[in-house]
């Protein structure tokens, strides 16, 4: 029970501090490229849903690297909270972003957990 924590814990944060260190990085670095506060520029969007999809698949691949009978049911835990997560975030900045955007991320983010768990899982030679 506790290396299942430790695993969604390691994974989720694995993706946290990846976007948040890129966020504040083109935050401090390049914020004319980055737009106004609820109105980014297209550029930015695009490469916020890649780097977002990079860290998530970061974070289904450290998840995937905790020893476990069954890494793919920790790697679905995580895609699925990441789901919700994404979802109610996507909820509480309505009105301040395109949908489509919201949307988006609200897709992506599991789906680059998935990637990750089962990249994973073909480098240990399961899949």
């Amino acid at each position: 029970m506790l290396r299942t924590f430790l695993a969604l814990l390691a994974g989720f944060l694995t993706i946290a501090v990846l976007v948040g260190a890129v966020t504040v990085l083109l935050m401090r670095f390049s914020p004319q490229w980055v737009g106004e506060q609820g109105n980014p520029r297209p550029s930015y969007i695009a490469f916020n849903l890649v780097y977002s999809f990079l860290a998530a698949t970061a974070g289904g691949y450290v998840t995937a690297l905790m020893p476990s009978a069954n890494p793919l049911i920790l790697v679905l835990a995580l895609a699925i909270i990441v789901l919700v997560l994404a979802a109610l975030s996507a909820l509480q900045s309505r009105g301040k972003q395109p949908v489509w955007y919201q949307l988006t991320l609200v897709a992506i983010t599991p789906l680059g957990v998935m990637t990750g768990g089962l990249l994973r899982m073909w480098v240990l030679g399961i899949l």
